[in-house]
């Protein structure tokens, strides 16, 4: 079959080519320039195949799918055609000629609206691109999210990276396209003794706007696609009454606090996740990468799906990137898209009508601090914890304002981990002086995407710098967690380490099996609650809402806040429940609720304690 399509293309080209360029008698001439074309095609043709398209196997046909014959045809003949343009420019059958500059005003509009139409569509393909080899499979909340959302503070990697992708191919492209919708030439053809123009300024003009608008649709198309935009309009055009038929609120659940309140105190890993340990402990990796950390694990509980080895949640929808998964874990609830003009943070609110841990435990007289290596006001976490507990704050800014880091000092996203446990260190003992009970809430950020920070105190272990600035950031965890429990403090504090979404690092996991289920890491330490059934359990970020408040002692009545569930408990979890299909689905939808109930920025924060009682 292969053999008939590349004789079929020799044919068409090799005559194409004698009803232009002949120069004899059809015989021999015309079986010649056949033949010739049949071979010199063909040969090109499997050379850009192989070379430039890089496609494995090219003469393993089985291996291609059905249409593999007719996509070989229509490569073969755009490769016939170039072949034969050129033959023609040699031959002077066709040549280029200069034009006359003056120009209808509408030939300039025309062109302009080209470029503009070409860009747009080249910014959709290419940003579409880098989008999904850059964060993988980024979810519309997650992308519309963060349209609305602050995004000051953003590491420079990730700026430098779309710069160099999507900005700059766009840019070459454009200017590309550009160059041909302005060329000055025209070209003619020349057929005995008569001269044809057959692609001059209007013919150009009509061709750049037909390239221009299937750029333009094809690239929204691949973006709506791959984005799963359509998901949008499940958003906005539907209501799903889901969440309100689930929804449990913290203001009307009877809850019992020791009288000895507990410390709590809750480490964000930065995209820490189980897929990082060996397979034999539920992981993907050859090696464990994170040995220290499983070492430390065994003086806690760590909830997974798997029967006996390392595990954790499921990645649901408003849960995959970093303010997401904080709102699930710290408020049970999933990050949705704003609705109506609302927005998480620009306006100095963040989900007004949401019930957080910090403010269960602001109520309860606690001591409260958040602190990130980063500018807090990205993704409106500066509004988040302001409005959620009134937090005392240690990000980049705050570090730089007390003298602690020089004003013109940025490393990653503001200040590196290492110094980020150091001042930790400094807090926590601080708070453990104020004679309150305390919440410290702090983020990593050196596992970050792409490729991690590269401390200079990290050694090449695995070969690949993802790798080990992984095994050098749990150590550095564990360190900071040894350091807590020779404290006096301890005794009464609860320790919470999760990873706070999967790793965006494309290149790091493009070998790891679709079928593997990734998931990330967590650990609850010095908890006075033992779970009924650790393993075996599926679940979402949310249900470490209550779950983080019963590590501290708290009975919750019915063991359910928000969405989620007390996983010490043995409570089943909506997943468990309904299954992840179809809680996934629905979250995916519109909830009226959800808009009116907790953003609407007209709903007050404000939570009163009047259902918690002391032992």
């Amino acid at each position: 079959m292969l053999i008939l399509c590349c004789l079929l293309v020799g044919l068409l080209i090799g005559g194409a080519e004698y009803w232009l360029l002949r120069r004899g008698k059809w015989f021999p001439d015309l079986p010649d320039r056949i033949f010739k074309d049949t071979v010199i095609v063909n040969l090109l043709t499997i050379a850009v195949m192989k070379y430039l398209l890089k496609i494995p196997n090219v003469f393993y046909i089985s291996r291609h799918g059905p249409l593999y014959f007719l996509k070989y045809i229509c490569l073969a003949l755009c490769v016939g055609l170039a072949v034969l343009f050129v033959k023609c420019i040699l031959e002077g059958v066709l040549f280029y000629e200069h034009e006359d500059k003056k120009q209808k005003a509408g030939i300039t509009v025309g062109r302009v609206v080209s470029i503009l139409l070409f860009a747009l569509g080249a910014a959709a393909f290419t940003a579409t691109i880098w989008g999904k080899r850059t964060f993988g499979d980024i979810t519309p909340d997650q992308f519309l999210v963060n349209l609305k959302s602050p995004i000051v503070g953003t590491s420079s990697d990730v700026v430098l990276t779309a710069f160099e992708g999507p900005v700059f191919e766009t840019a070459v492209l454009t200017m590309l396209f550009s160059i041909f919708v302005c060329s000055a030439y025209r070209l003619l053809w020349r057929r005995g003794q008569q001269v044809h123009v057959i692609f001059g300024r209007i013919a150009r003009l009509v061709v750049s706007i037909v390239i221009s608008v299937a750029v333009l649709c094809g690239g929204v198309a691949y973006g709506f696609e791959k984005f799963q935009l359509m998901d949008v309009y499940h958003a906005y055009v539907s209501d799903s009454s889901y969440i309100k038929d689930n929804y449990v609120s913290p203001r009307d659940v009877k809850m019992v606090f020791p009288k000895n309140k507990r410390n709590l105190i809750h480490i964000y890993l930065e995209s820490v996740e189980t897929t990082y340990l060996s397979r034999e402990q539920g992981g993907y990796m050859k090696t464990n990468l994170m040995p220290e950390l499983t070492e430390l694990a065994k003086e806690g509980v760590s909830f997974s799906h798997n029967k006996d080895k390392f595990g954790g949640p499921n990645q649901t929808v408003g849960s995959s990137w970093s303010v997401a998964s904080m709102v699930n874990m710290e408020m049970g609830l999933p990050l949705k898209i704003p609705m109506d003009g609302n927005s998480y943070g620009k306006s100095g609110k963040f989900l007004p009508g949401a019930v957080a841990i910090g403010d269960i435990l602001k109520a309860q007289g606690y001591e409260q601090t958040i602190m990130f290596g980063a500018d807090s006001d990205f993704g409106g976490l500066t509004a988040f914890f302001q409005n959620h507990g009134d937090f005392n704050f240690m990000d980049y800014k705050a570090v730089k304002a007390k003298g602690l880091i020089p004003k013109d000092y940025k490393v990653w996203w503001g200040y590196e981990d290492d110094k980020l446990y150091e001042f930790a260190k400094d807090e926590l003992t601080r708070l453990s002086k104020t004679g309150k009970p305390f919440y410290f809430d702090m983020e990593t950020a050196d596992t970050h995407f792409p490729d991690g920070y590269l401390s200079p105190h990290v050694k090449d272990k695995h070969g690949n710098q993802y790798a080990n600035v992984i095994s050098y950031s749990t150590a550095e965890t564990v360190k900071f967690v040894r350091w807590i429990q020779q404290q006096d403090f301890y005794k009464n504090t609860t320790i919470v380490l999760t990873g706070d979404h999967w790793s965006m690092d494309q290149k790091f996991f493009r070998n790891v099996d679709k079928g593997y289920r990734r998931a990330i890491f967590n650990l609850f330490l010095n908890a006075p609650v033992e779970a009924k059934k650790p393993f075996e359990r599926e679940f979402a970020p949310f249900d470490f809402y209550p779950t983080i408040l019963a590590s501290l002692g708290v009975q919750i009545d019915g063991d359910r806040l928000a969405l989620g569930t007390n996983l010490f408990s043995g409570v089943p979890t909506l997943v468990e429940r309904d299954g992840l299909e179809k809680v996934n689905q629905e979250l995916k939808e519109r909830s009226n609720f959800y808009n009116d109930k907790f953003i609407s920025e007209r709903k007050n924060s404000t939570f009163k304690n009047t259902n918690v009682t002391y032992e």
